[in-house]
């Protein structure tokens, strides 16, 4: 009996783990990972600042799949079978601990992820698995065919992990599968205003922030960075990821509420403020901060709340005093396009997961075919999320082809 022949197209982390796992599984299979570029698993290298986010120390499915703004649902099953927990122990077993940091993300100890890249490619040469880097595939048959500049492969079946390369998200329509359109998730909100104006570096520790009026609003709470371009931070990436076809569909023009001060509103800030100008009369509004913020974010929402900032406290008019309130509360801006979050960037958008078996990751158009990764219309937030889809889904697809 002739072994099996398995093709993996993309070199990134969900084909890398779905080669490894098919070769692992089937030491008599054929694999080959073609990928297009000269070095392949380059998102990983680059993400997380370079250090690598693995995964998140997240370990029940029905807490983690909340986690992904599209694919959650599809997820749940998948995660029982392979989940963070698995993830840790894949690595650990290869000599790559792994460590939490507080939030709840996961990098290698090393902090460095060449660690995780050079694992990696260790591990799939020892299985066998063919690195085919500079091999591009021109196009792809039922069958199963390849296409490649030199020659053709032949063989039994074809994972397609090609992460948001236009030229994957083709062969899936060429492939009679449906294409739910792509577009970014994981990005920073273009804000040009006033208040916002000298203060790139400033960041609060928590922020909430709510998108949209009326029945499209959605909210997310988290640390904020101010830029100069406008906001960041884990709470705008969040944000953008649960918003991105709502703020593509806007043009990335949509209304901005902030509350500097979470779990407060605007009743309870204007008592603190009254609290405020009763207990200390004569010091300045401009150095007598009565909540939690920077120095220079204070006296730029002063500023754009009363006429003078440095009057002291005593004779603040009671309008003054609500404007204020609303300046921390409610503060109106206007997000007026998107900038790049680089390290991460993420598209949702991919396969219709109602073609996908996501027991295997099959196709379920044409036997032989399955998919893993990014490709698929699966997204998760900003924290490790997004690469544990691409193990699980990998790891799926790898232990179904090999048989």
């Amino acid at each position: 009996m002739a072994p099996v022949e398995i093709a993996v197209i993309g070199g990134g982390a969900a084909g890398f783990f779905g080669a490894i796992t098919a070769a692992e599984a089937n030491p008599q299979a054929r694999v080959t990972l073609f990928e297009a570029a000269a070095e392949p698993l380059a998102k990983v290298r680059i993400s997380g600042g370079g250090r690598c986010n693995v995964t998140h120390h997240c370990f029940d499915p029905a807490q983690l799949v909340q986690h992904y703004p599209r694919g959650g649902r599809a997820l749940r099953g998948a995660f029982s079978r392979f989940q963070p927990q698995d993830t840790i122990r894949w690595f650990g077993d290869r000599h790559i601990p792994l460590k939490t940091e507080a939030d709840g993300r996961m990098f290698p100890t090393t902090d460095d992820s060449a660690t995780i890249v050079d694992c990696l490619i260790r591990a799939a040469q020892r299985a066998g698995v063919v690195i085919r880097n500079k091999t591009p595939v021109r196009h792809i048959e039922p069958g199963w065919r390849l296409g490649l500049k030199e020659g053709d492969w032949r063989g039994d079946a074809v994972l397609i992990a090609t992460g948001s390369s236009p030229l994957g998200y083709r062969w899936v329509e060429t492939l009679g599968h449906t294409l739910i359109p792509p577009v970014p998730s994981l990005f920073t909100f273009k804000v040009s205003d006033r208040r916002l104006a000298g203060l790139a570096g400033v960041s609060v520790p928590t922020a909430m922030l709510q998108l949209g009026t009326g029945k499209t609003k959605l909210q997310q709470t988290g640390p904020l960075l101010i830029t100069h371009w406008g906001l960041s931070g884990p709470a705008v990436l969040k944000l953008s990821a649960w918003g991105a076809r709502l703020l593509h569909d806007a043009g990335y023009q949509m209304p901005l509420m902030i509350n500097w001060c979470p779990g407060e509103n605007l009743e309870t800030v204007l008592a603190l403020l009254n609290k405020t100008k009763q207990e200390h009369p004569k010091r300045k509004l401009s150095t007598a901060c009565p909540v939690p913020l920077p120095k220079r974010l204070w006296q730029s929402l002063l500023t754009a709340s009363v006429t003078d900032p440095d009057q002291p406290w005593a004779t603040v008019a009671k309008g003054d005093l609500r404007a204020i309130a609303l300046q921390l509360t409610q503060g109106a801006y206007s997000i007026t396009g998107k900038g790049i979050f680089k390290e991460e960037f993420v598209t949702c958008g991919g396969v219709s997961l109602k073609e996908i078996d996501f027991k295997t990751m099959a196709s379920r158009i044409h036997p032989g075919l399955y998919f893993a990764g990014e490709v698929l219309d699966i997204d998760g937030i900003t924290g490790g999320f997004n690469f544990q889809n691409a193990w699980t889904t990998g790891w799926l697809a790898g232990r179904a082809m090999a048989g």
